[in-house]
């Protein structure tokens, strides 16, 4: 191999090294504090059209950052929209979620903490105790 066939390898060798470690150490859902838990999680079957997620994830706390940055983290498709409900993890949340309002039984209203939504448009819209 001539000297400048082993530059552009080393050169390669670098990058790809480096697009390795950045993927390696990007944060994720298991950096955040809150032992953030999903629980439920529903999904339209139409991949034609909008796609529609609805999450319920259970918090040790008021993390309201944190529940930002992980709604933030989970997917979402253009013109679709994402909701994730954050519960108390000390109280009941629900077991069953449903694409259409109001997503889950009334009973677990009063132990939602938050809300995180992010609409067709990808505007992320978070309430604190969003039925209180």
């Amino acid at each position: 191999m001539s000297k400048k066939s082993l530059i552009i390898v080393g050169m390669v060798l670098v990058l790809a090294a480096i697009i390795t470690f950045n993927l390696v150490t990007q944060p994720g859902i298991k950096d955040l504090e809150g032992g953030f838990i999903e629980r439920v999680f529903v999904r339209n079957e139409q991949n034609d059209g909008p796609i529609i997620r609805v999450y319920a994830v259970t918090v040790a706390d008021e993390y309201w950052q944190q529940m930002q940055d992980y709604g933030n983290y989970m997917p979402h498709t253009k013109y679709g929209t994402t909701k994730v409900f954050f519960f108390d993890a000390g109280k009941p949340f629900p077991s069953k979620m449903e694409l259409t309002e109001p997503h889950f039984s009334q009973e677990f209203k009063n132990n939602c903490l938050g809300l995180y939504e992010k609409d067709g448009m990808s505007q992320v819209h978070f309430t604190k105790y969003p039925f209180h």
